[in-house]
This record gives structure tokens, sequence and C-alpha cells, in this order.
């Protein structure tokens, strides 16, 4: 049953975190350094002197590589009701948990077909 008191942990934590935040933004704030000067206000990444233009397109495959690794990663989030309760659910369980990673196989091998993941091409 849902009841009002099993939501107190829950929201202590999204309050600790939210508090992290605030305490984080507000002490970069007051504490980081107050010096501007022409050099530190230049745009700048790993060292390198940016040359050109900031709008060069990146391969495609890069991208597709980057949502993967996250629908992949999201994947795993998944599993974790599932681990927890897995005595509970049973067999009807385990046959929705192999549907569910079916599903992503399939998917897998559709992007290894299309050579999505081949970057030599």
């Amino acid at each position: 049953m849902n009841l009002p008191e099993n939501y107190i942990p829950i929201l202590i934590q999204a309050a600790v975190g939210l508090g992290f935040v605030i305490v984080s933004l507000l002490g970069a704030h007051f504490l980081g350094p107050k010096v501007k000067s022409e050099v530190k206000d230049q745009s700048w990444e790993c060292g390198v002197e940016s040359v050109g233009n900031a709008r060069t397109p990146f391969s495609v495959k890069y991208f597709l590589t980057a949502i993967l690794f996250v629908l992949f990663d999201i994947e795993i989030v998944f599993f974790y009701p599932y681990a927890v309760n897995f005595r509970e659910l049973g067999v009807e369980g385990f046959l929705a948990i192999v549907t569910f990673v079916s599903i992503f196989f399939l998917g897998f091998f559709y992007v290894l077909k299309r050579g999505a993941l081949d970057w030599d091409k």
C-alpha cells in the first residue's frame, strides 16, 4: 500500500541531492576566482587553440555510437527491479525479462548487420 510515510526516504534523497547542487553552485560562485583577464576569457578546450568553424559536422557514426551506448546503458537500469524481486516474480517474470533482453539483442544484431559500429567504413 502506498502510504505517505513510504515516500519519506525518496523525499529525503531528493532534498539531499538538491541541497548538494545548491551548495555546490553557491560555493563555486562565492569561493571561485574573481579575476578577469583577456586570456582567461578566451574559449579553449583541452589546451588547443580553437581555429575554424565551431559547426564542423561530426560523423553520424559518432552520434549513433553515443545513442547506442545510452540505450544499452539505460537497459541495465531495468534489470534492477527484476534482480531485487526475481523470486517473487517466478517464471512469469523470467519470461518477461527474457523477452525484454531478446528485443534488445534483435536491435543490437540489426545495428551490427547494418555496420553502424564499423569505424572503417
